[in-house]
């Protein structure tokens, strides 16, 4: 590994300027799992890494009637942990229970996962599903972004030179809501996705019918997305096996998989369509208590 400067600022204001005098060339660090290993390789090279672990804002964890507020830098262990989040926010407690290993976990954060932007990221489509905004600073101020938009291509982003992300807000969960991710791995456990898919719903009172829908799939295109089309179907619709396997189909339409290593075109097609179902059946559960 070539040698690099550190720094841990303990103001977002001292991390945001570093950045920005470095003209693109540092590297923000929250849990650094990724980034490390990326670094040792040469896969990416830096002058300087800012440890973002010591700014209060970046470790922010609060859930209330206001919503969720999840700090960029938060280990995933205190994510599913957290009875809030388990109670009302379910699927980002589902992703973050799989990314990586225990240990990867005490240090590993659901922002580095979603700033680095892999299509195959677990926490992506948990995101996507439980609509979650990005809360973005840098030198020329804040900006509060849709996950869905955030990323734009293969380890691609919007963040500009010397932003960083700050957190993740969520609107208070409405009631008769639930939520769930699940994925599709050769291995039982830490390994890459296959095929990733976050569903969240909200069910009327009687809980036979949809409310609304998102539904948030990763591993099947350039990016993780939202599922529009899948996700409106459901909408006003009764829950049924029916109603639910036309989601399915609806989200094997809008992919564009790739074969590889881990699973072909053919395969992550029907995955897809597989995974929409059962994820979708889970969140129902869980929305009926």
């Amino acid at each position: 590994m070539r040698d690099f400067e550190y720094e841990a600022p303990t103001s977002l204001a001292d991390a945001v300027g570093l950045l920005a005098k470095s003209n693109g060339n540092a590297r923000p660090l929250a849990g650094g799992t990724d980034l490390i290993d990326h670094v040792r390789t040469g896969r990416l090279s830096t002058d300087l890494i800012v440890d973002l672990k010591k700014i209060p804002e970046l470790m922010a964890l609060e859930e209330n009637d206001a919503g969720l507020r999840l700090g960029a830098a938060v280990p995933c262990y205190q994510i599913y942990n957290h009875p809030g989040i388990l109670e009302n926010y379910t699927a980002i407690a589902d992703s973050s229970n799989i990314i990586g290993g225990m240990q990867i976990q005490n240090r590993a954060s659901v922002g580095g996962n979603l700033a680095n932007a892999g299509a195959a990221a677990d926490s992506t489509p948990a995101l996507i599903a439980l609509n979650a905004i990005v809360v973005i600073q840098g030198p020329s101020g804040t900006r509060e972004v849709p996950v869905d938009q955030f990323c734009t291509g293969p380890g691609k982003n919007i963040l500009e030179p010397g932003e960083i992300i700050v957190e993740l807000k969520f609107p208070p969960r409405p009631a008769h809501s639930g939520s769930h991710y699940r994925r599709f791995i050769p291995r039982n456990e830490m390994d890459i996705a296959v095929v990733g898919v976050g569903a969240s719903v909200v069910l009327d009172e009687s809980g036979e019918n949809f409310v609304s829908a998102r539904i948030g799939l990763g591993a099947v295109a350039a990016k993780p997305f939202y599922a529009q089309e899948a996700s409106e179907l459901l909408t006003g619709q009764p829950v049924s096996d029916e109603t639910i396997k036309k989601a399915g189909e609806a989200a094997r339409s809008v992919i564009h998989p790739i074969t590889d290593m881990r699973g072909t075109e053919e395969f992550r097609l029907h995955v897809t369509g597989v995974l929409t179902e059962r994820v979708l059946k889970k969140a129902v559960e869980r929305a009926r208590g």
